[in-house]
């Protein structure tokens, strides 16, 4: 059993030196009131006290319960918060791309890139650095938006899989509504990250774990891990990999 406790710690400490390190003494992020943004906004939180920054940034698709757990959290833990609405950057957008309106995925990764927009921007005004949200499991599953949710200039729980960034948030004493909701990257109304990806996070980790640690798929099954969520995350890592790196510079 890990202790998170111990881990939270690390994490803050790791936030606070990267962040000076790289002559910074600020911070931003995206909280949307998911669980992963809610985590690194405490952390932040605890590493920079009184120069650290939510910005929550509402599409005309989010949940308004995804805004008011937000800000909850915020008046829980006295986070410093800035809402941005995307209405008007959305309204845009959709006289200007053909057929947007109609595409709820395409608008949904819209909207994670016009996010990191603002995020970048708010760092640019204020000297601050900003912090990413994305978890193991979205990373090695490639289930972000390319310069969206994925951009950061440094990520506190890139290393912690899905089921582990629930015990996180418990040693953080993150609020049980947040801890206990359904996983959504409120792309459009009513998205589930665990009904697109067909399995729940606690079987997608455990396969995830076993291949990194260099298990044979017979062995992976014989743990009683279905197939077709070990064939859905081979592909899934190996089509997303791309996600992962930087762009490829030529050579001349």
């Amino acid at each position: 059993m890990r202790d998170f406790a111990t881990i939270s710690q690390k994490l803050v400490d790791f936030i606070r030196n990267a962040v000076e390190k790289r002559d910074f003494k600020a911070v931003v992020f995206g909280l949307s009131g998911g669980i992963d943004s809610a985590v690194v906004a405490r952390l932040c939180q605890l590493a920079f006290p009184k120069t650290h920054k939510a910005l929550l940034i509402p599409s005309l698709q989010s949940s308004k319960e995804s805004l008011q757990d937000a800000l909850m959290l915020c008046q829980t833990f006295d986070i410093s918060y800035q809402i941005i609405s995307l209405q008007n950057a959305q309204n845009a957008f959709k006289e200007t791309l053909q057929d947007l309106h109609s595409a709820p995925l395409r608008m949904g990764n819209l909207c994670a890139r016009l996010r990191m927009i603002c995020l970048y921007d708010y760092a640019f005004v204020h000297n601050a650095l900003v912090i990413g949200t994305s978890n193991k499991s979205e990373i090695l599953l490639g289930y972000g938006t390319i310069y969206g949710d994925l951009a950061c200039a440094i990520n506190p729980i890139g290393n912690l899989y899905k089921s582990e960034i629930y015990s996180l948030a418990e040693a953080l004493g993150i609020p049980q509504n947040i801890i206990t909701k359904p996983p959504s990257a409120d792309l459009y109304e009513g998205q589930s990250d665990e009904k697109e990806l067909g399995f729940s996070y606690a079987i997608l980790d455990k396969i995830m774990l076993r291949l990194q640690e260099g298990a044979r798929d017979e062995e992976i099954l014989e743990a009683g891990l279905p197939k077709e969520a070990l064939k859905l995350v081979k592909e899934r890592m190996q089509k997303f990999a791309f996600k992962q790196k930087m762009p490829e510079i030529a050579i001349i």
